[in-house]
């Protein structure tokens, strides 16, 4: 269980967004917590570079999961990771800013396996992006910090 200090240092790097699906805890309904990227069922540890800001529907999503299946290959693929990927390398935005796009097997494959476009998500991204609230004003293409 991280500490209190790790758990703000995690939160104050994603700006109060998730990590994955970029939404933004101010606007959501879900909770947020602390995930592991790589889950400590498989090896991962409590350092920050391991941990990333996530919402409750990615988390419970990602659950243990490393990997996912790529859609368009149907190939097995690594699952994005905010501490090392760059978000605009493997996702994009539709159009109208409610949907995310899977650029790469990777970001194909997240979209699957967390569920980045769940019905509520994307009716709370249609009117955020309405209000001019989403996408979120945060460095996601070059923070890996």
């Amino acid at each position: 269980m991280p500490t209190p200090r790790i758990r703000r240092e995690v939160s104050v790097r994603a700006h109060g967004c998730c990590e994955y699906c970029l939404s933004q805890r101010q606007f959501s309904s879900d909770s947020f917590s602390i995930e592991h990227i790589v889950p400590q069922s498989r090896g991962g540890t409590e350092e920050t570079s391991n941990l990333a800001l996530a919402c409750q529907g990615c988390n419970n999503c990602k659950y243990s999961h490393s990997h996912g299946i790529d859609p368009v290959s149907g190939e097995e693929a690594v699952l994005y990771n905010p501490r090392t990927d760059i978000w605009v390398e493997h996702f994009a935005w539709s159009h109208d800013f409610s949907e995310i796009v899977g650029l790469t097997a990777k970001g194909r494959a997240a979209i699957v396996r967390l569920r980045l476009n769940r019905p509520e998500v994307v009716a709370l991204r249609k009117i955020l992006a309405a209000a001019r609230l989403h996408p979120p004003d945060y460095p996601f293409a070059g923070l890996n910090a």
